[in-house]
């Protein structure tokens, strides 16, 4: 979409951003928003985002991926008294025609309880599903570990694919994942375990890029002004499918046109996806 109320504005500049994060989001999200907006940003001390739901099951979310976000970042702000958030949430499901792949969809959301404003950004990555392997020794682990991309891509450790029980997440180099192994098969009850990827945020380099992917949509829309109103936040709010075939001119389910909607004075624009 091409739009001349896209730049900065003056609503967010100066302030501080409350960025609601204990696993190192605001390396890739801070310095986005503070070059964009013009804000500071801080991450709020002793703050638990993992009571909102964990990747790792401990801990089931509330809602869905959207609530969770909300959640996060109305939480963080009632524990610093600001008035200005940010959160991410992340999710990964299973792309219903292709089962050896998810889509990951990361979602960015703003709270600005001065304006009394909600901005959004999101982006969708098609993934190969999570790694996992039943392991017997620490060998094979480390080797398996290492051509995921260990230590940058982190690893969990399970004694069953699936239970939280004896999990151990912060594995960060390959003596402590061997010695974590050759521990927990010393029992001779217990004659293997469950190796996987942690998808959590700090420990996975992909999701990270993903997250900054997110984090620029937020910034366009929240750059993008009403043409009715200048509030911040003329986001797109639904696509109208119907794109004609290149070779047959009939109608398909890619976008024609997008449109956009002021949450402030609910004024919309229709804009073709060709433009």
């Amino acid at each position: 979409m091409q739009d001349t109320n896209l730049g900065r504005h003056d609503y967010f500049a100066g302030r501080t951003a409350v960025i609601a994060t204990m696993h190192k989001k605001e390396e890739v999200i801070a310095p986005l928003l503070e070059a964009a907006l013009n804000v500071n940003t801080m991450v709020p001390k002793g703050f638990d985002t993992d009571q909102f739901g964990t990747f790792t099951g401990e801990t089931a979310r509330a809602g869905d991926q959207l609530a969770a976000a909300r959640a996060k970042a109305r939480a963080a702000l009632e524990h610093t008294g600001g008035d200005l958030a940010i959160a991410s949430e992340g999710s990964f499901n299973p792309d219903p025609n292709l089962p050896f792949l998810a889509n990951n969809l990361e979602l960015v959301v703003l709270i600005d309880t001065t304006h009394d404003l909600e901005i959004i950004g999101q982006h969708r990555y098609q993934t190969p599903l999570g790694r996992g392997s039943i392991v017997t020794n620490s060998d094979d682990a480390c080797a398996l570990a290492a051509d995921w991309g260990f230590p940058e891509q982190g690893v969990i450790l399970r004694h069953q694919a699936g239970k939280t029980r004896g999990m151990q997440k912060d594995i960060n180099d390959e003596n402590t994942l061997r010695q974590a192994i050759d521990t927990a098969l010393r029992w001779p009850w217990r004659r293997s375990l469950f190796l996987e990827t942690d998808l959590r945020a700090h420990r996975c380099p992909a999701r990270q890029e993903r997250i900054a992917a997110a984090t620029k949509d937020l910034i366009e829309n929240c750059q993008r002004s009403c043409p009715a109103c200048s509030t911040p936040g003329f986001a797109m709010v639904d696509s109208v499918p119907g794109l004609p075939c290149a070779w047959c001119g009939r109608p398909t389910d890619r976008p024609l046109a997008f449109t956009y909607q002021c949450q402030a004075c609910a004024y919309i624009r229709e804009h073709s996806a060709e433009t």
